[in-house]
């Protein structure tokens, strides 16, 4: 069986937009699709000329016509540019398949839906942003008047991720256009195609020049480090991996820029005995192989109490077994392709470093075998149970240690499974007062209700006595110590 998903005619040759003009350029790199390796079309590389003629069109943007408008106006403009999207709905979703493989029926009710209901709701809340007012009185008896007044920040730089290239960059333009800031945007190298179709939509829906740029190329040496280090940006958002957002913040601190970060992270979900035991399956699936395992909020590490660890191990196997593997556009596909053979290769080899570390293969594993060449893309759910664990949770990001557990770890485009992120060496067979003790550092600060060890289960306090009778009885209770912060938005 082969498939082809016909991208428009304007996306054979992706170019710049700087401006309110398709900018070419002489240097090119190819975007390759993921499900078959084959070359969709050629990208125009933004060199750093074009990079800071974008960022000077944005900046004559922020002080012509669009910062004459009122947010009403923005809030129309934006308006219309969703409402292309939705006239060329079917385009975005081929583009949006094309690159990523992701599977159809996902990018529509998803991604691509999603795009046109950001910039329709984020148009509506700006109407809505208005500033404080209130009085108050000198030691005279005068009074005064205290408002405030809301201003953009300026020009704000954009680099959106490969995952769902769609969503979170219209997830950053929403609320940056409708606030008066102007954009100068660069998707990643891997998804360059919704993004130029992006551009065409505010073309197309009348949005002044030098409101909306977008520049294609990569990191380092290329578009990106020259958007991120331009003197002319007042402000940086970036979804991405750790090391590059650490990069960029070092950048943007010689110039003191505003940023916004949503870097990748190494998630665990734990799973209780008292547990909702099918909600928890379901659930654990649901945050592991969503997009093929490829969110950075996906679960990439299980932890599971003992006493239902084997039901649970066979339970995801069973439900792991169901998930379907194929072409984008078949009925009921679960899973598509990884967003590159070099991505794919790197998962494999985390593959091959868990067999390495003992791991027993519950089911899955490699590359499934379709028998069509097209379908090597693709990666079949892992999920392989690990050594009974030998390191107790480390005490990080709120989360208090609990009974002693076994792990499962899994994954379709899961990162390493050996990395020092929450866990630490210890033994298999302590309890929860010593697990305690080698997870939290001693604390000089007296818990609420007058006890002493770990963590009190009632008041959530460190303190550095050896027992609390406020949780004792409550074996394996989580408790934050501080208040859970909300997902980061762009």
């Amino acid at each position: 069986m082969t498939i082809s998903f016909p991208l428009p005619p304007t996306l054979s040759s992706l170019r710049n937009y700087v401006d309110g003009e398709f900018v070419s350029t002489d240097k090119h790199f190819d975007n390759i699709s993921p499900l078959h390796g084959k070359v969709l079309a050629q990208v125009h590389e933004a060199d750093a000329a074009l990079v800071d003629r974008a960022v000077q069109a944005a900046r004559k943007a922020l002080t012509g016509p669009w910062g004459q408008t009122s947010v009403d106006e923005r809030a129309k403009m934006l308006h219309h540019v969703a409402d292309v999207i939705e006239r060329r709905f079917d385009e975005f979703v081929a583009a949006e398949v094309a690159d990523t493989g992701r599977p159809v029926h996902q990018a529509r009710k998803l991604d691509v839906f999603r795009a046109i209901t950001n910039f329709r709701t984020f148009a509506d809340l700006g109407k809505s942003a208005h500033g404080d007012f209130f009085e108050t009185r000198t030691a005279d008896g005068d009074n005064l008047m205290n408002y405030t007044v809301r201003k953009p920040l300026g020009v704000v730089a954009s680099i959106s991720p490969w995952n769902l290239p769609i969503l979170s960059m219209t997830w950053k333009a929403g609320p940056a256009l409708i606030c008066g800031n102007t954009m100068v945007v660069k998707p990643s190298e891997e998804t360059p195609s919704s993004a130029t179709l992006l551009a065409e939509a505010f073309h197309e829906a009348g949005v002044p020049p030098g409101v909306f740029n977008l520049v294609h190329g990569f990191g380092p040496g290329s578009a990106g480090e020259a958007l991120t280090k331009h003197p002319g940006v007042d402000a940086i958002t970036f979804t991405g991996e750790s090391r590059t957002g650490s990069a960029i913040m070092k950048v943007a601190a010689d110039d003191v820029k505003e940023v916004s970060f949503e870097l990748g992270g190494k998630n665990a979900a734990i799973v209780f005995a008292d547990c909702d035991f099918d909600a928890a399956v379901e659930g654990v699936v649901r945050s592991s192989f969503t997009n093929t395992g490829q969110v950075c909020l996906c679960s990439e590490r299980v932890y599971v109490e003992r006493p239902i660890f084997d039901r649970f191990v066979q339970a995801m196997k069973s439900r792991t077994g169901k998930l379907k593997i194929g072409y984008p556009d078949e009925p009921d596909v679960d899973m598509g392709s990884l967003i590159s053979h070099k991505h794919r290769d790197k998962v494999l080899s985390y593959y091959k470093l868990a067999l390495e570390e003992g791991a027993t293969i519950v089911t899955g594993g490699g590359v499934p075998k379709f028998g069509d060449e097209a379908r090597r893309g693709c990666f079949h759910p892992t999920h392989h149970l690990d050594r009974p664990a030998r390191r107790p949770l480390r005490a990080r990001r709120g989360v208090r240690p609990g009974l002693p557990h076994r792990s499962v770890r899994y994954g379709g485009g899961g990162r390493a499974p050996r990395q020092r992120l929450g866990l630490r060496p210890g033994r298999d067979d302590l309890d929860d007062q010593s697990v305690a003790r080698t997870a939290w550092r001693a604390s000089s600060t007296p818990a609420s209700c007058g006890s002493t060890p770990g963590i009190c289960a009632t008041c959530a306090r460190r303190s550095v006595a050896p027992s609390c009778q406020a949780s004792a009885g409550r074996e394996g209770a989580i408790r934050s110590t501080s208040t859970p912060r909300p997902p980061t938005s762009a």
